[in-house]
């Protein structure tokens, strides 16, 4: 065993997975230049209150998830547990309120929350962030909705659809947790003991619970469709004949809440069908309310966070091999010290004209060594320099492949490999 070991719930990104997040990075930042958002980094910890206020207390982020410290200064600062409330603290911060509306914006970078280990829920997890901040109108949250639809499709996941409902706002939600609470009474004494604090702190996350005992209890509860608001109405309506329109299958899940209290009107989830128990591969929805709770201008917003993670266990699972990261397919091999520095030299001027190049290392190695450690690296040419060599002015290019060789002038070797690779 070793000395010592990563912290539970954390990743080695290892040089073979690489080629999963290079696919998955490159494709998410594509699919964002194409729909005209913008990158924004943020710190990785913020303010506690930052995320306090913006998740919302009685939320198990906040309460059982969030990796919380005092620095050295006494301030409470936060590891970020996701990027929108950190995205909506720096878009009030550096004024984009008053640049040209709506703004959009995304994000990728570490997260972190401290919750039990298994597959695909990490302490440390990388996330994929999507905002369009400052405007109201449900195209908004069609283009977050297709943009994460078409990273999916796009990354060769099956069968689609998005799982979608509506929470209201704070016109016409306190109707609807009244009716909700009121359901409840009646089961006070059967309800899990999660739900009965959720409904004194957070109440519509009692339609997420996963209790076997609350099931029938939530089946039977009112739905929040049947108290929206004219505008709440209106706004759903057009969203579901926009996804109509564009042909993009969704179901309509009376129970989505989602996991935060910033969430209004809309809440959705991409699940992918076929691919297991957990069919849910990410979610997100409105948040008309977040940046008055921290202390901003009235902004309407809506987004999404994706996991990457998750993204590449089901690629695995999936059988979807990424294009593999390219190598140099060149190896300098040599034979004595003059020809060992004259390999340096050509080291350089390789890499300077765009050309990967992989360089022998280690004194008084036989050329056999060298050409073992050539074909483990899989290379496709071998340039030999020895004394030989540099009186001729010539190298000896060995084709890796079929084992011939070729002279090859030094005057000409950079141009010579720079077409053939």
């Amino acid at each position: 065993m070793p000395s010592y070991q990563r912290p539970p719930g954390t990743l080695d990104i290892l040089p073979e997975e690489q080629s999963y997040w290079i696919r998955v990075r490159r494709h998410a930042k594509h699919l964002a230049r194409l729909a005209g958002l913008e990158r924004i980094d943020t710190p990785i910890f913020e303010a506690t209150e930052v995320f306090a206020r913006g998740i919302g207390e009685g939320t198990d982020v906040v309460d059982k998830e969030m990796y919380t410290f005092e620095d050295k200064g006494g301030r409470s600062l936060t590891l970020r547990p996701e990027f929108t409330a950190a995205v909506v603290r720096a878009y009030i911060e550096n004024g984009l309120h008053v640049e040209v509306k709506p703004q959009k914006l995304y994000s990728i970078g570490p997260t972190f929350r401290y919750d039990r280990p298994q597959a695909g829920r990490y302490r440390q997890f990388t996330q994929f962030n999507a905002e369009i901040l400052g405007e109201e109108d449900p195209i908004a949250d069609l283009e977050i909705m297709t943009l994460v639809w078409d990273l999916y499709a796009g990354l060769g996941f099956p069968n689609l659809e998005f799982q979608l409902n509506s929470t209201g706002c704070p016109r016409c939600r306190p109707d609807y947790v009244e009716a909700l609470k009121s359901h409840y009474e009646a089961y006070e004494d059967t309800v899990c003991e999660d739900c009965r604090r959720r409904l004194d702190r957070s109440p519509l996350r009692v339609l997420d619970c996963k209790n076997e005992a609350c099931q029938p209890i939530i089946e039977e509860a009112p739905r929040i469709v049947d108290y929206l608001c004219d505008e709440c109405e209106e706004h759903f309506a057009s969203l579901r004949d926009y996804l109509d329109l564009l042909g993009r299958r969704y179901t309509l899940n009376h129970r989505l809440v989602r996991g935060l209290d910033y969430y209004t009107k809309t809440v959705f989830e991409v699940w992918a069908s076929g691919i297991g128990a957990q069919s849910a591969l990410c979610g997100g929805g409105r948040y008309d309310g977040l940046a008055e709770l921290l202390g901003g201008p009235e902004t309407p917003g809506v987004g999404v966070g994706v996991g990457l993670e998750r993204i590449i266990i089901m690629m695995k699972e999936l059988e979807i091999e990424p294009p593999a990261v390219p190598t140099p397919e060149i190896f300098l091999a040599y034979l004595g010290e003059k020809p060992r520095k004259e390999s340096l030299k050509l080291m350089d001027e390789l890499r300077r004209a765009g050309v990967g190049v992989y360089v022998a290392m280690g004194r008084d190695r036989g050329l056999r060594s060298q050409l073992r450690e050539a074909d483990k690296r899989a290379v496709r040419y071998t340039v030999i320099l020895g004394g030989n060599e540099l009186e001729s002015g010539k190298a000896t290019v060995r084709d890796m492949k079929s084992g011939d060789q070729i002279d090859v002038g030094l005057n000409l070797l950079v141009r010579w490999l720079k077409e053939r690779v």
